[in-house]
C-alpha cells in the first residue's frame, strides 16, 4: 500500500495491519496513560495531496481505553510545512538532557535520512535559532531495495556486502548534482524521490551497487552539514543505518566532528523515534507547538496531532 492515498482500496487492510499490531503491543504495556500513535505513512506530498498515514488513532483509543494523539502532521502541511522532520523538538530536549554545550546535530538514518541541528544554549525549542531540521537525502531505502531485489535479503547486515565492493564516483557525483541537495532547509523527502539512483547502479555487480549506494547515503549527510549555522561538535546517529559499520565508516571520513551512535551519551537507538512521539504526544495535550519554521517550513510554530478519547 505503499504509495497509497486514502481512497485506494488497499488503505484499509494496511491500516488494519498497523492498528492489530499496534494494539497488541501497547496492551502489554502497564501503567500507560497516554498514547503518541504516528502510523504508517503511505503518501507524503506536501505541496499537493498533503500527507497519509495509515492507523487510526480513534479505534487505538476504543481498543486500549486510553487516549490516543495521532495524526501529527496534517496541521503542519495545512499550514504551509512539509509535514517533517517531527522530531527535530524532541532532540534539542535531548541535547539539553545530555547537557550538550555547543551545537550538536542528530542523525535519523531511516528510509530517508534525517538531521536535526541543535543549539542547547537556547532554553526553549521553539525558540528562534534553537533547531534547524530537514530530509538529509536517500539513507536506507534504496540500500534495502537493492539487498531484497538482488539478494532476496532485507538489508545489508552491518554493510557487509557493500564493505566488498567499490563505489563509483562518477555516480555519486551525478547523485550529488540534484537539485534538492541545493535547496535551503527546511526540506522532506518521500522515500521514492531519488528511485533514479537505484536506476544508476542496476549495471553494477551486487558489492558496487551497494557499496554505491551506501557512499550515497553518506555524502547526501556531508552535503547537508554545510547548511548548518554552526559547525557542530559531535554528530549523534540513530535509526536502522547506525548499525551499518560500512555507512559510519563514510561518515566519520566525510564529517568534520566526532560521528557517534546515540548509545554513546545514553540515549536509545532503537527507541528514540518512539519516544520522541510519546514526548511529542504531552506537548500535544499542553497546547505546546511540535513543529516550527525552522523544522519543517510551516508558516508559524504549530501544535500538530489530533486527540482521541475511548467512549467519544
Amino acid at each position: 500500500a505503499l504509495g497509497c492515498w486514502p481512497d485506494d482500496p488497499q488503505v484499509d487492510p494496511a491500516a488494519e495491519v498497523v492498528e492489530t499490531a499496534h494494539a497488541e503491543l501497547l496492551s502489554q504495556i502497564a501503567g500507560a496513560e497516554l498514547i503518541g500513535f504516528h502510523g504508517q505513512t503511505l503518501a507524503h506530498d506536501p505541496g499537493g495531496r498533503g500527507t497519509h498515514q495509515a492507523g487510526s488513532g480513534a479505534v487505538l483509543a476504543e481498543v486500549l481505553g486510553l487516549p490516543v494523539v495521532w495524526d501529527f502532521r496534517s496541521n503542519d502541511v495545512a499550514l504551509g510545512g512539509q509535514g517533517a522532520p517531527l522530531a527535530p523538538f524532541f532532540h534539542f530536549a535531548c541535547a539539553r538532557w545530555i547537557e550538550a554545550q555547543a551545537p550538536v546535530a542528530f542523525l535519523n538514518l531511516g528510509g530517508v535520512g534525517n538531521i536535526t541541528w541543535v543549539d542547547p544554549r537556547k532554553t526553549m525549542a521553539e525558540a528562534q535559532g534553537a533547531c534547524l531540521a530537514f530530509d538529509t537525502g536517500p539513507a536506507n531505502a534504496p540500500i534495502n531495495d537493492l539487498m531484497r531485489a538482488r539478494c532476496g535479503v532485507e538489508q545489508d547486515m552491518g554493510g557487509a556486502l557493500a564493505a566488498k565492493g567499490r563505489w563509483q564516483r562518477q555516480i555519486i557525483d551525478g547523485f550529488l548534482a540534484h537539485g534538492f541537495f541545493r535547496r535551503i532547509p527546511p526540506k522532506s523527502l518521500d522515500r521514492n524521490d531519488f528511485y533514479d539512483l537505484l536506476k544508476a547502479v542496476s549495471e553494477l555487480p551486487d558489492e558496487d551497487a551497494a557499496a554505491t549506494l551506501t557512499r550515497a547515503a553518506a555524502a547526501a549527510v556531508a552535503c547537508s552539514s554545510e547548511h548548518f549555522p554552526e559547525p557542530v561538535s559531535h554528530l549523534l546517529v540513530t535509526g536502522g543505518g547506525r548499525h551499518n559499520a560500512t555507512l559510519m565508516a563514510h561518515l566519520t571520513e566525510l564529517m568534520p566532528c566526532e560521528v557517534l551512535p546515540v548509545e554513546a551519551v545514553g540515549l536509545n537507538g532503537d527507541m528514540l523515534e518512539a519516544q520522541a512521539f510519546a514526548w511529542l504526544a504531552v506537548r500535544v495535550m499542553r497546547g505546546l507547538p511540535t513543529s516550527g519554521p525552522s523544522t519543517t517550513g510551516v508558516a508559524a510554530n504549530v501544535g500538530g496531532g489530533q486527540i482521541s478519547y475511548p467512549g467519544v
